[in-house]
């Protein structure tokens, strides 16, 4: 299976452009021959923290037309967005789709970090899903610095770990080079990166999206300028 890491520009708080945006790339995947694509952290939004924050027009629903366009892309995706709850509090969520556009499975983020506690609502399961035979974990950002959430998706089956993220410029660039093939070398998983390039709120994203091997090999890797994917295969 060939799977793609995205990497793009978020317009500050607009789901539709954005949404536009990220469909463009899982085009892009498909005809790569990805069957799936994986989007940084706050997708449709950038990540806007006092937008998201104040107006609660730009959480979002599962089914959500405005998701429509990355639905309708004939790929499966991981997107991440403010995902309205039950309680006052939006989450931090992944939503994946497969090719036809059927919702298969939602993972809030768990470990938030800083300002995010005063906007987000905390998730409390872990995030799994089974694609051609293969299964996913999910983490978002923050996550994937907590080893038992990957060693618990190891422990439980699963190949390819998902990591939709914000890494910017600076420390950020050392953490994204650090955390991932780490996990990839310390739990056996597949670990595919999406992350922010340019302008994401108060930073600057890094680019990078990429995908690691068992064992903590590169596999591919984008710049850190351009809103692209990368693609690489994986094994069963």
């Amino acid at each position: 299976m060939k799977i793609a890491a995205a990497q793009l520009t978020c317009v500050p708080a607009d789901v539709r452009a954005n949404a536009g945006r990220a469909a463009g790339l899982a085009v892009r995947a498909r005809e790569e021959g990805a069957a799936l694509v994986v989007f940084p952290e706050l997708t449709l939004t950038g990540y806007e923290l006092p937008a998201l924050a104040a107006d609660p027009g730009l959480w979002m629903e599962p089914d959500d037309p405005r998701l429509d366009p990355v639905r309708s892309a004939g790929v499966a995706t991981a997107v991440n967005v403010a995902l309205r709850t039950d309680g006052p509090l939006p989450a931090l969520a992944t939503l994946v789709h497969d090719a036809d556009g059927a919702h298969v499975t939602t993972y809030a983020k768990q470990h938030l970090y800083e300002q995010e506690r005063d906007v987000f609502r905390a998730g409390g399961d872990d995030g799994r899903f089974e694609l051609a035979g293969i299964r996913f974990s999910l983490g978002v950002c923050f996550d994937n610095h907590f080893p038992r959430l990957p060693g618990r998706a190891a422990a439980d089956g699963c190949r390819v770990h998902l990591a939709s993220s914000l890494y910017g410029t600076g420390a950020g660039v050392r953490e994204r080079a650090a955390v991932h093939p780490g996990i990839a070398r310390d739990h056996g998983l597949y670990v595919v990166l999406a992350n922010h390039v340019g302008p994401a709120g108060p930073w600057t994203g890094c680019g990078g999206a990429a995908v690691w091997a068992p064992g903590g090999a590169l596999l591919a890797e984008a710049d850190d300028r351009t809103p692209s994917v990368v693609t690489a295969d994986i094994g069963a």
